[in-house]
């Protein structure tokens, strides 16, 4: 009988985690990494991206931040990047953050025309503890194409999905 004792600390280490407060507060930052690649059958042509996302909340629903992607593609012959600025209003659901929001920002490099861009965006991130979650997202990506008027660039638009993993902090 004593020895089974021993899994009560085990299970109450196991619980923590779901009885951990997962919601943002204002003052608190955000930090979101990802990652991707993907090569030819011969490996001789292949291409990696990187994102990352830097959030501040204002209140515990409003997040600004600022993000950051580059993609090198034939082994870092060719590159592009974007840079963009968010706003996001975060649903407060505990564990669970869904979110709706926009982003306006400059794509650039080899292989782009160097134009700015604009994008409607939704998600949910989910917090698998107290400071570190999981985060899934679409937009809408729409061009500022020299010449197009709004409705043509809109049309024109591309929708990105996206996860990343997080990590809040105050």
């Amino acid at each position: 009988m004593l020895r089974k004792l021993y899994l009560v600390p085990v299970l109450a280490l196991l619980a923590i985690p779901a009885l951990a407060s997962a919601q943002f507060e204002a003052g608190n930052y955000a930090l979101e990494l990802s990652g991707s690649g993907s090569n030819d059958q011969d490996f001789t042509t292949g291409n990696a991206a990187v994102n990352l996302n830097l959030g501040y909340f204002m209140t515990k629903e409003l997040e600004l931040g600022v993000r950051q992607g580059i993609v090198w593609a034939d082994g870092g012959s060719a590159w592009s990047g974007q840079t963009v600025v968010a706003a996001d209003w975060h649903f407060d659901m505990d564990r669970w953050q869904p979110y709706i929001g926009a982003n306006i920002g400059y794509v650039y490099g080899d292989g782009v025309q160097d134009t700015f861009e604009a994008a409607p965006e939704a998600g949910i991130k989910f917090f698998v503890n107290s400071t570190t979650f999981i985060q899934v997202g679409v937009e809408y990506q729409f061009f500022f194409n020299n010449g197009d008027d709004a409705s043509q660039s809109f049309s024109d638009g591309q929708f990105v999905y996206g996860a990343n993993i997080g990590f809040r902090w105050h």
